[in-house]
Order: structure tokens, then sequence, then C-alpha cells
């Protein structure tokens, strides 16, 4: 009986009703487009930094990352890295020479990682060759091709063709300089990452680098059996720590990391997803309850005459303070489904199309973002909503259910 009187009460008057109906359902539809956008803004940062920088499992000699130094390299690296691709879970596996040094042309210096790959592999973990502005990825035909990043390419004037300098120190603490001709300028969304990378083939890099071991070990179409690093690329990236942990047990002698372990920042931002969401949804239900609770007190003033009669005819004060609580949960709860139907709809229209930030482009690219932010999601947010929303309505109907209980009966009959 309570549930048929407030689901009649709330559209007495229809218009104020189904304008805070509209504006929960707006609400819900706002809370769920800022989850969307920022889950899918986070999820493209993370996705951009391990398919193009981290990957989701690099393997190192103990020593390497204490100074970077070229000695430290991991011995039979093309068996490691035959083990690791055979294995179901990995999509793609690469070996990598890292050089620090520098990169000089005619119009200027600068401080870079110099990194060696294996052109053919590389794709299988990386979307450097995706990332190509001008020229064309490494191909390995010619010798000492370099792709340099669009950023760096304008710093130290660079174009197609240009030849450059790098210098660094090989595994015998020798300095080495050598000449490479640019072949393709690319541009990533991470900044820092284009400021300070320049890639060249593994097998123009590891003579250079590896001098005593280049003659006994034998130069191959991917570089030397070593490398500085192997890079893991997964069908999917929770399996990272199942595979760091028996490469850890295969193998003791190595340095074994998974993504997080590799970039904090990374799992930083994964584990402040779920909290993101649920503080916008927070956030816009408690703009809700000011709204609610003026739309409920009006309802009540209006009704004081009403509900004086109803508690002189026998009505509990407890009866009348549920039925309020009633009403303004209906009006949510009616509400609901439609801003959760919008907001779905939209999550799902931007999850395909993207939502195009081009304008701040540059700004993004500096925090390493995409410029194109696709739209994703978690699922228990459609079921935080309406729990949301149900406590939002208990909130807001404690003031005014209170205040319809706190009248006086006889006062508000005589009521004009």
């Amino acid at each position: 009986m309570l549930l048929r009187l407030a689901w009649r009460n709330i559209w007495r008057n229809p218009t104020r009703s189904l304008t805070v109906m509209g504006a929960v359902a707006l609400g819900v539809w706002a809370a769920l487009f800022m989850a969307g956008f920022v889950t899918g803004m986070i999820d493209g940062y993370t996705r951009s930094a391990l398919e193009n920088i981290w990957s989701h499992v690099q393997v190192h000699q103990k020593d390497f990352k204490t100074d970077y130094e070229a000695r430290y390299f991991i011995p039979d690296a093309d068996v490691l890295l035959t083990a690791i691709g055979s294995r179901p879970e990995v999509r793609g596996v690469s070996a990598r020479t890292v050089a620090q040094g520098m990169v000089a042309s005619g119009r200027g210096t600068r401080g870079i990682r110099i990194v060696g790959v294996d052109p053919e592999a590389e794709q299988g973990v990386s979307n450097m060759a995706a990332s190509i502005l001008e020229g064309e990825y490494l191909k390995g035909e010619r010798s000492n091709e370099l792709v340099v990043s669009s950023r760096l390419a304008e710093k130290i004037k660079l174009k197609l063709r240009s030849k450059v300098v790098l210098t660094f120190q090989d595994a015998d603490y020798e300095i080495v300089s050598a000449a490479f001709r640019v072949v393709g300028i690319f541009k990533t969304s991470n900044t820092p990452f284009d400021d300070g990378h320049v890639f060249v083939t593994k097998k123009d890099l590891d003579p250079l680098v590896f001098p005593r071991w280049s003659d006994s070990l034998g130069l191959t179409g991917a570089g030397l059996p070593v490398a500085h690093e192997l890079a893991v690329l997964l069908q999917d990236k929770s399996q990272a720590f199942a595979l760091e942990a028996a490469l850890e047990s295969d193998h003791p002698g190595l340095w074994i990391e998974n993504y997080r372990e590799l970039a904090p920042d990374v799992a930083m931002y994964e584990s402040q997803i779920a909290q993101i969401s649920m503080i916008y949804l927070v956030i816009v239900m408690l703009a809700l309850v000011f709204g609610i609770i003026n739309t409920m007190l009006m309802a009540v003033l209006e009704r004081y005459r009403e509900l004086g009669m109803l508690m002189a005819i026998g009505m509990n004060k407890p009866r009348i303070f549920v039925m309020i609580v009633l009403e303004t949960i209906l009006l949510g709860l009616v509400a609901a489904p439609v801003g959760l139907l919008a907001g779905f709809l939209t999550v799902r229209y931007f999850s395909h199309q993207g939502l195009n930030l081009s304008r701040y482009s540059e700004s993004l690219r500096a925090y390493g973002m995409d410029e194109i932010v696709y739209f994703d999601l978690m699922p228990v947010v459609y079921w935080q909503v309406p729990v949301l929303l149900v406590g939002t309505a208990l909130l807001a109907a404690i003031y005014p259910a209170w205040k319809a209980i706190s009248l006086d009966p006889a006062t508000a009959i005589r009521k004009i």
C-alpha cells in the first residue's frame, strides 16, 4: 500500500518529478562518461607504454641496469630467445643491444640511448613500424640504417638520408664512433621516449659494441647471439607474472622483470582505475543529493494539510517517514535505467570510434598519452551506479521525511 501511494504521489506534479528524473539520468550518464573517458585514457597510456617501450616482461643480465655497461650482456641469447618464443602465451620476443651514447649531426648533438634490434622480431613486440611518419622502418637491406624521432630530427636538423655519427662505449670500454644514415622518422605518443631513443639494426650495432666477440661468435642477419635485453610481449598482460616466475626459476642468473616493475607509473595507474571511477560516481551522486532534497522538501511543504490529515486519521510517523523515503527512491530508480542506457551506449560508441583530442596532442604526448581516447569501463561500474543511487536517495530523503513527521497534525490541518 505504501509503495502504491508513494508511486502515485510522485506523479501528482509530473513536471517537477520529470525534471528531477532528468537531472538524475543526466548525472548517471555524466558519471559513466567521465569514468569511461578516464579509464580509456589510462588504458591507452598503458597500452602505448607496453607496446612501444616496456613490453610485458624484460630479461637482462643482473648488473646491466645498474650502469648500462655494454659488458653486461646475456650470453646465448639466441637459445633463450627460442625457448621463450616457443611458449604458448608469448606473442612475440625480441633481442636488443643497448648502448648509451651521443648522436651528432652537422647542426647539433644530443645524448640518447641507441637500441639495436632485429627488425623482423621487433615488430612482434612493438608498434614502432606503425609509428613511421616519413621514410621506412629498418629493413636491414643496407648497412648502418637508423630511424629517429621527429622531435629529435627537428632539434638537430635531420631529414631523410641525413648522415649522423653515433658515439658510445663498447664492451671493452673503448670509445666508438660510427656513421649511420637516416632511413625513417617516427613519432609515438610518448614525447620523453621520442627525445631519448634512436634505433638501428642489431647486426650493424653488435660488431661495434662487441668487437672481441664478433669474429668468434659469428654475425647473422639477426646480429650476434648475445643481447643486453630480451623484450617479451604476451597474449594477455596478466600472464606476465607467471612467466616472470617461470623464467626466474629456470634462469636464476638473469634479472627478470614484469611490466609493473619496469614501469611503476603503469602499475600506479592500473591500481587507480577502480578508485577513479568510484570518485566520479560519488561526486555526481553528492551533487544530485541537493537537487533531490530540494524537490522532496517542496513536495512535503505543499502537502502539509494532507500529511496532517493522514496522521490525524491514524497513519503513524514511521509509515509517513517510509512513504517519503519510497517516493525519493522511486524518483531515482525510474531515472537510473535511462541514464545507464545512455551511458552504456555512449561508452560503447567511443570505445569503437574514439574521442579525438588532436588539438591537445602536444600536451598529451608530453605525458605519454594518445590523442585518440578509446573509452572503456569496468562492468562492475554498471552495478555500482544503482547501489549508489539508492544510497543517495536514502540520504536525500532523511531531511524531508524528518520534516514531514515533525509537524503537528492539528496545526497542519488548519494550514492554508
